[in-house]
């Protein structure tokens, strides 16, 4: 299959008959072996009956419903699961991404060889108090995670599908997908101006809240991908520094209390509860990196890693560009010089 293109939908049952309308007409014009899912996230209104009606008019249509709202990186989660196409193409339900973007898309995953390719929506039709914090957002992604993107928050995005087999979202990092590719191996980062068109139906469901939740998740993710198989590395290294710095200052006052053993008393100074609970924190984490350690080595996705599909391709390449050595060939073995014998 070429392209599986998901659509996570919630409250959006105005603009469905048109967007997959829309998505019919690039199919068709292109000529793709495409699939289209469609993942109701719990909508309260219409979407869900809509969506039937679609898919019983067009087989490539098809849906997956959530029991309740889980947010739209279950929904993409899930979608990656089931998707089959070589090329998997994601985009918001409420007519903002267009469609015609698709050949473009696909043409940078399967000619140009990038692992993802993000939209940019370079003119936005959003209110200012959208726009703002979301350049700010953007601009602090970037220097986190050193990819040069402008809008790591687009929904219309293009993936080789060795990338959705090989990532894992929840929560809300839906945002930072980019990212995740990235720190699992996926380099190769691509970005495209796409058209971005005003919302025709209803409104955003999306408020000012998700930024402060999307930094937070930005922490989790920065932390995971580095130190999330070797929690050690980061709390034995704190515990270790801060205890030092405890003890230094336990010393520093017990040198002083021998010296004038009659007047200084050692737990009179505030600095002898500073260096007595920098011990003890630094004695917490310690054990705190010894305990992540354990349940790491517990983890029974300790050893799982993402294999190249292509090794095989780089193989043939290596063996055809191995030099030849000449080798002389061996001289021929004489033959014997055998005398007839004579007829007796």
């Amino acid at each position: 299959m070429d392209i599986s293109i998901i659509i996570p939908v919630y409250n959006e049952a105005e603009s469905l008959r048109e967007l997959s309308a829309w998505l019919l007409k690039v199919m068709i014009k292109e000529r793709y072996d495409y699939e289209v899912i469609m993942i109701d996230d719990g909508s309260t209104d219409d979407s869900l009956r809509v969506m039937g009606d679609i898919c019983r008019k067009n087989p490539r249509f098809k849906t997956i419903s959530f029991q309740r709202n889980y947010g739209k990186a279950a929904a993409l989660q899930t979608g990656f699961q089931a998707a089959q196409g070589k090329v998997v193409i994601t985009m918001d339900a409420d007519l903002q991404d267009s469609p015609d973007e698709i050949p473009t898309l696909n043409k940078m995953i399967r000619s140009s060889g990038y692992d993802m390719v993000s939209g940019w929506k370079k003119t936005r039709h959003d209110p200012l108090h959208k726009r703002i914090p979301s350049k700010f957002y953007n601009f602090t992604v970037r220097m986190v995670s050193g990819i040069k993107l402008h809008d790591f928050n687009c929904g219309l995005k293009a993936y080789n599908s060795e990338v959705v087999k090989g990532i894992e979202i929840s929560g809300e990092m839906h945002r930072y997908i980019p990212v995740i590719a990235k720190w699992a191996g996926f380099k190769k980062i691509g970005e495209k101006v796409v058209k971005h068109h005003p919302r025709k139906f209803g409104k955003s469901k999306f408020g000012m809240k998700r930024y402060a939740k999307g930094y937070l998740d930005l922490l989790t993710i920065s932390f995971i991908s580095r130190y999330g198989r070797r929690p050690m590395h980061l709390f034995g290294l704190l515990g270790t520094l801060i205890f030092l710095v405890g003890f230094f200052i336990a010393g520093y006052l017990a040198y002083g209390k021998w010296v004038n053993p009659d007047y200084y008393r050692m737990t009179d100074r505030p600095l002898f509860f500073f260096g007595l609970l920098a011990m003890v924190l630094g004695t917490i984490l310690f054990v705190g990196g010894f305990l992540g350690e354990l349940i790491c080595r517990n983890n029974p996705d300790r050893n799982k890693y993402i294999i190249r599909s292509d090794a095989e391709k780089y193989e043939k390449i290596s063996k055809n560009n191995r030099p030849q050595h000449h080798q002389r060939k061996p001289k021929p073995k004489p033959k014997p010089n055998v005398q007839p014998q004579p007829n007796v």
